[in-house]
């Protein structure tokens, strides 16, 4: 095999390993919604974290079918934008004492490195556009 098959195949594994992920962070989400304390401020919050949460991995997917470069950095900002949306209502839900910080962890954990992997993709493929 080819340097340069390999380097589409290790694409391909990360692009997929990615989709999962982005998905999985949404089950997550809506596993935590649905847990929430049946109080005004909890479904408020929760509603919110739910559309963003859920945005995730559905713009993740729309990203990976964009039309054009353009298309595809404005996805994967959107996802970007949407991961970090999460951790802010996932925060308010903290300190707002609706859900201990420790049950939070691991899924703020994973907001955050999405974010950490969607902004890298977000500038190379800005990178490749200018050339």
């Amino acid at each position: 095999m080819r340097s340069a098959e390999c380097g589409v195949r290790i694409e391909e594994m990360a692009h997929e390993n990615l989709k999962q992920r982005t998905k999985e962070f949404s089950l997550r989400v809506i596993r935590l919604t649905e847990a929430l304390p049946n109080t005004r401020t909890a479904d408020v919050i929760g509603r919110q974290l739910l559309r963003s949460g859920t945005s995730v991995g559905a713009n993740y997917r729309a990203a990976s079918r964009a039309k054009s470069p353009a298309d595809f950095i404005a996805k994967m900002g959107i996802v970007e934008e949407e991961a970090d949306e999460s951790l802010f209502w996932m925060e308010l839900l903290i300190e707002a004492n609706l859900v201990p910080e420790e049950k939070l962890a691991a899924l703020m954990q994973e907001a955050n490195e999405l974010v950490a992997i969607t902004v890298p993709s977000i500038n190379t493929a800005k990178q490749k556009v200018r050339k």
